[in-house]
């Protein structure tokens, strides 16, 4: 007995000690609900579209803010010739960017226009309640609903619809972002944009023009056909592109509505001197290339613009930006800044020689070999193919190959060859100088580069009289005094060129 009474006291003196020890996993709230601030007076909210962001607030109170937005079911630009009908809060995908500040109480009026088909509601992310204001704001076309919420926390936060099915609304356009900005304010910069990544998901591949229809199918399986910034391809290029000049600071407000994939936002040649990461209020990271937006989430990027120029913005997800739309432009003007880049200064030729050359420089002694100077004897036809039979098997079989078969669409066949077969000086001419453009051949055309080889007069005669009376051909020998005929026809020109100076 008297060992469970002290068993009971240790567990009991255990428990009081530990109570009396604050907890530093212990939740706390950044602003207890007892303690909301009060609100003087009431504006209209502060919403701008796309790219464009609201002036900071200034006031230094919370309000009552009165936000009211309008569903629309419409059809749409998604890319050149390709159209798609949208459902937005208000007029585009993404809605408006709302700038409300930490207390304010957002009375919100969301109407369903009476044109469209389906019900809608809206999710706060910045709300807190069920559903971020889903339930509450749940209405069927033709009726309008008001619910309000509180602002408690500060921070950059999407909203869109969670009707069901939710994807659907989102893949259709139903998204936007919210700053609630905190009572302190955020560093003043300046510029301010706003992007928001979505995909859309489409009844037939990228590009292709006409009316396209939502493909549930491709949404299952997360293969959208478009990833695009606000809304649209080339929603941010060419006069639509964001602009700063040198010497500015930059803040872009980043959401990714998905509904599936992640968001790797990367702005080629700048880096983020700092990232409020998912969209808090502090920097948690600096000198930053490439941020991640999770889907549903956002983030905050600050940089300077210090060289002028175009600069890319893209999801580095590369095949998102260059083949489904995830790209967008900034502009910079400004001073060139010669100390942080210089851009191209000199441009110069590179040749430290293909691999063909390579090949062969190693075949050369085997071919110098071959180029003595024929004994007595050997100016007969049996002693000249027998010398281009050597030749070839050096310098020529590794692209033409073994039986001169060539390689499909780089290196042609020399087997049955109606160019080679028809122009003899033509022949000798390739040999001497080299070829660099497409040639047919047969019917096919071929790309490869022929170099100019290092064969002597001799060695050309005798490859090319042995390749024409081999492989299916059959023509005459090249003798010597052909070549030299080549040869000197080739140097006229440049003799002429050079005693016109």
């Amino acid at each position: 007995m008297r060992l469970i009474l002290f068993a009971g006291l240790a567990v009991l003196c255990c428990t009081r000690t530990h109570a009396a020890v604050p907890d530093e996993r212990t939740v706390t709230r950044a602003q207890p609900l007892a303690t909301l601030p009060p609100l003087q007076g009431e504006e209209v909210a502060a919403m701008t579209a796309a790219p464009n962001v609201p002036p900071a607030i200034t006031r230094r109170h919370a309000t009552k803010v009165r936000l009211a937005l309008e569903v629309r079911e419409h059809s749409k630009t998604l890319s050149d010739g390709v159209t798609y009908t949208y459902w937005t809060f208000g007029e585009d995908a993404p809605g408006n960017f709302i700038r409300v500040r930490e207390g304010d109480l957002i009375e919100t009026h969301l109407s369903n226009h009476p044109d469209n088909s389906v019900a809608h509601n809206i999710d706060f992310h910045s709300a807190t309640g069920p559903g971020g204001g889903g339930d509450a704001s749940f209405v069927a076309p033709g009726h309008a609903v008001t619910f309000s919420w509180r602002a408690m926390a500060p921070g950059l936060y999407l909203y869109h619809c969670v009707a069901a099915p939710a994807g659907l609304h989102i893949a259709n356009g139903m998204y936007g972002l919210i700053l609630v900005e905190p009572k302190e304010g955020l560093p003043q910069v300046d510029r301010e944009y706003f992007i928001v990544q979505g995909e859309f998901y489409t009844d037939a591949p990228f590009g292709t023009r006409g009316n396209r229809k939502f493909s549930l199918e491709k949404a299952l399986q997360e293969q959208p056909d478009y990833v695009v910034f606000n809304g649209r391809v080339g929603a941010l290029m060419g006069k639509n592109a964001l602009r700063a000049k040198t010497g500015e600071s930059v803040r872009i407000y980043l959401g990714n509505a998905g509904p599936s994939l992640l968001s790797s936002f990367h702005i080629v040649g700048e880096i983020f001197d700092g990232v409020y990461g998912e969209g808090g209020t502090q920097v948690n990271q600096r000198n930053v290339q490439t941020t991640i937006v999770p889907v549903g989430g956002s983030a905050m990027v600050e940089f300077v613009a210090d060289v002028p120029g175009s600069y890319q913005l893209v999801d580095h997800s590369m095949f998102r930006a260059f083949n489904k739309g995830a790209m967008g432009a900034l502009e910079v003007e400004g001073p060139a800044r010669n100390d942080i880049f210089s851009g191209k200064l000199v441009e110069t030729t590179y040749n430290p020689g293909t691999r063909l050359q390579q090949r062969v420089a190693v075949a050369i002694p085997a071919v110098a070999a071959l180029s003595k100077p024929a004994r007595a004897g050997d100016d007969t036809t049996k002693a000249l193919l027998d010398h281009g039979r050597q030749v070839y098997s050096t310098a020529c079989i590794t692209c033409h190959q073994a039986e001169g078969q060539g390689m499909p669409g780089i290196f042609p066949p020399l087997a049955q060859s109606d160019y080679l077969m028809a122009d003899p000086d033509r022949a000798v001419r390739i040999l001497l100088q080299g070829l660099n453009e497409p040639i047919i051949v047969n019917g096919n055309q071929y790309n490869g580069v022929m170099p100019k080889l290092p064969l002597s007069d001799q060695d050309i005669a005798a490859v090319l009289s042995y390749v024409r009376n081999n492989f299916g051909n059959r023509g005459s020998t090249i003798k010597l005094a052909d070549v030299g005929r080549v040869r000197a026809a080739l140097a006229r020109p440049a003799k002429q060129s050079q005693a016109g100076r």
